[in-house]
């Protein structure tokens, strides 16, 4: 299981590539594409098992029941492709003194020092001159290659470095590319090398978005391996386990289907993140084409559910005093369901008592996350969701340390309940 998720964190990283390697396991178990802009595409029949590519950063995929009818239930789960990272900026190439740099500012909430001294690379997408004004050609793309660093200052330079240092996002994070040896002109050193990865004229890229993410491999850990230490848990923990749900369960009643949304990191304020009306619009196309009406349509929103699966906060044995004094939540010790009486989750106790029944009956551990009263909770998916979808939702996810780093770390046993869980839910 956890050799599995390492696999597929390698594959996954960015929201471009993460919905490449969901598009190709939904391919492989028998699912068939609909396109987003394409009107004739829509035609959707009891029995079919499809995906829709969302502006390649977002994927959703669904399951028809062969006996579905008027009130059979519609259930949904919900997780994020994005991570933490570097966003390369226009016009990337900066040089001071010789050494190449690129220009980046920061995507979501990183923590800064943890991505200084890795081996970095980048991936995302390419949009390159069409045949069309409207359609340019655009072009997903992995770098793979240990391509920068960000090197550290050295303590000998300053002295207090132990004490905390403040690094500024806009002077301390350039990554670092090059030493430029040659006299010649070398300002387009990084635009130059994209051309030539991309076998194309470099004045046919017309613009980019791309991430500065971290190369280092996730490992197993520990004395007894139960350990997992890698980039971006949060949160292809969540990614891989709905779409190992979606394709493995069968539900004769309902639909089934999961959204992956990009730009959670940043708010979720995108037309492929969760605060828009993508999803609402999608299903309501699908319960047309089954031959349903607009009531029935709004009759399963409202009785409908949704899972909402991120990463949660763990208990962190070297900062105790952080937890809740009553809701601790150790690694490996079972999945997380989240709450706030803040609504920054979605979660009610109602919807709680729906997962702890899927638990007790499956014997999947699970545990309760409050933060402390003097703290703030963070926020996820759900209640996002929840403004455009007023159905019942629960936030669950497996709880992680050191959330928000370059690398972050696990119980390697929590993978397997939360692929458990959304399975049991899906059946």
């Amino acid at each position: 299981m956890a050799h599995k998720l390492l696999d597929a964190i390698g594959k996954c990283t960015c929201s471009f590539t993460t919905v490449q390697y969901g598009k190709e396991r939904l391919k492989e178990a028998g699912f068939s594409e609909i396109k987003l802009e394409n009107m004739e595409d829509w035609s959707v029949k009891r029995g079919d098992k499809i995906y829709i590519n969302i502006y390649d950063s977002s994927l959703f995929a669904f399951t028809v029941g062969e006996k579905i009818g008027r009130g059979d239930m519609l259930r949904l789960a919900a997780a994020h492709t994005d991570s933490p990272a570097l966003y390369i900026k226009s016009n990337p190439e900066v040089i001071t003194r010789g050494y190449g740099k690129i220009n980046v500012e920061i995507y979501g909430g990183a923590i800064l020092n943890t991505w200084l001294d890795r081996p970095l690379s980048a991936a995302g997408k390419v949009a390159l001159k069409g045949d069309s004004v409207f359609t340019p050609k655009t072009v997903i793309t992995d770098f793979e290659e240990n391509l920068f660093t960000i090197p550290n200052l050295a303590i000998h330079l300053n002295r207090e470095v132990n004490k905390g240092v403040e690094l500024n996002r806009q002077n301390h994070m350039y990554p670092v590319c090059k030493i430029i040896e040659e006299n010649l002109n070398s300002t387009g050193f990084f635009m130059e090398y994209m051309a030539e990865r991309l076998n194309v004229q470099k004045e046919d890229i017309l613009d980019y978005e791309l991430y500065v993410y971290n190369k280092e491999k996730g490992c197993l850990l520990g004395i007894d391996r139960n350990i997992i230490s890698s980039p971006r848990l949060d949160n292809i923990t969540s990614v891989k386990a709905l779409i190992d749900g979606i394709t493995d369960s069968k539900r004769d009643l309902g639909i089934n289907g999961i959204i992956l949304y990009d730009n959670e990191e940043v708010g979720s304020k995108s037309k492929q993140g969760a605060d828009s009306l993508l999803l609402s619009m999608i299903l309501e196309r699908i319960y047309i084409c089954l031959g349903f009406d607009r009531q029935e349509f709004l009759h399963n929103i409202t009785n409908g559910f949704m899972l909402s699966a991120d990463v949660a906060h763990g208990f962190h044995p070297n900062y105790s005093e952080k937890s809740d004094v009553t809701n601790i939540n150790m690694l490996n010790k079972g999945i997380v369901i989240k709450r706030a009486c803040s609504q920054t989750y979605g979660t009610d106790c109602q919807s709680v008592a729906v997962i702890e029944q899927i638990c007790r009956e499956n014997h999947i551990p699970y545990q309760k996350f409050a933060s402390r009263s003097d703290a703030s909770t963070g926020s996820t998916l759900g209640s996002i969701a929840n403004k455009y979808l007023p159905m019942r939702t629960v936030d669950i996810g497996v709880p992680v340390l050191a959330m928000h780093s370059a690398r972050e770390m696990m119980g390697a046993k929590d993978q397997e309940y939360i692929e458990c869980l959304v399975k049991c839910y899906f059946d």
